[in-house]
């Protein structure tokens, strides 16, 4: 028998699955074809038409989709993003936001509440500085271009304010003509890319402050996960195992690439001693893949969810996995 022919839809994550983009590893028993989609556009054609094989897919849309019921789709413990969110709360320079609980009663831009980056700043800002979701002022659209598509449609959460901006508008500009305070965002709005005098972050010292936060909580947020189309797993459940080894073997070699000195993988002098750091801080690779590697968390990331409104119920977080992963190592 030949192999099953599946197409993965993702980001190019480099280092991380860039020998399954190329071929270099392929799953035991698979033909994937790995197919670059930005993940705005991606998460949104996933949670509404289930439209490719696997995928790259957004934590939180799929905990919405979970307690809803809707289980057209089912994960692996392969997590391709993960990024600290404190760097990305930026705000006006006037403002006289100088710290996070200047953020109450502000009006506060995101291009998607339900965003996974969205998710973590509102569990930062809640539980480590009092702040909740429902002391902030919400406008949901395009951050520098005046284009929203909703991935999948929910109603703001008791006590949450969330407005949507005028046709043709973007949080960008809003921000620069004063109609908003501040933008959570995973890209930086137009001006703070541009250097203009007028936007800066609130959070200055971010690395100090991302690091801190690491350090007491274990956390570096994730942000993605992988998951398969569930009529295609269910034909073939097998499939499931083979996905997570060969991501995890890609992961591998390429953190193993990284660290080699003759062949610097980025243009940054500095990047041995920059690994080095990292290796310290986190232990090794701070991309681990697996439930059991994972599990704490995810608990919290379910919770969060739960308690921000986005999920109808709590999820388990064995529950977003096939179960013939569950037990599997993915570091």
């Amino acid at each position: 028998m030949g192999r099953l022919r599946l197409t993965y839809a993702g980001e190019a994550h480099f280092d991380r699955t860039r020998l399954l983009e190329t071929g270099e590893v392929q799953p035991a028993g698979i033909e994937l074809t790995y197919i670059e989609v930005g993940v705005r556009e991606l998460f949104r054609r996933m949670a509404q038409f289930a439209e490719f094989d696997v995928s790259e897919m957004s934590v939180s849309t799929m905990l919405m989709m979970l307690s809803r019921g809707d289980d057209r789709l089912v994960g692996i413990p392969v997590f391709p993003s993960r990024h600290f969110r404190h760097r990305q709360i930026y705000v006006r320079a006037d403002s006289g936001i100088g710290e996070p609980r200047d953020l109450t009663g502000r009006r506060v831009g995101v291009p998607e509440y339900q965003m996974t980056a969205a998710l973590w700043v509102r569990a930062v800002l809640e539980h480590d500085y009092g702040v909740a979701p429902r002391d902030l002022l919400w406008h949901q659209g395009g951050l520098n271009e005046p284009v929203f598509a909703e991935r999948l449609r929910h109603d703001p959460p008791p006590g949450v304010r969330i407005e949507p901006v005028a046709r043709g508008a973007t949080l960008a500009e809003m921000l620069e003509a004063g109609e908003l305070d501040a933008i959570i965002s995973s890209q930086p709005p137009r001006q703070f890319r541009e250097g203009s005098p007028s936007v800066r972050r609130l959070f200055s010292d971010y690395r100090r402050v991302e690091r801190e936060y690491y350090e007491r909580t274990g956390f570096l947020p994730i942000m993605h996960m992988v998951v398969m189309r569930r009529d295609v797993y269910e034909a073939n459940r097998w499939i499931a195992v083979s996905l997570l080894e060969a991501f995890t073997r890609s992961r591998a070699r390429g953190y193993a690439q990284l660290h080699d000195p003759d062949v610097p993988p980025v243009t940054h002098p500095w990047w041995q001693a920059e690994l080095e750091e990292l290796d310290r801080l986190f232990g090794g690779d701070p991309f681990r893949y697996g439930l059991a590697a994972n599990a704490e968390i995810l608990e919290a990331m379910t919770s969060y969810s739960y308690e921000q409104g986005l999920s109808t119920r709590k999820i388990a977080p064995e529950e977003l996995f096939a179960p013939e992963v569950l037990e599997v190592a993915g570091d």
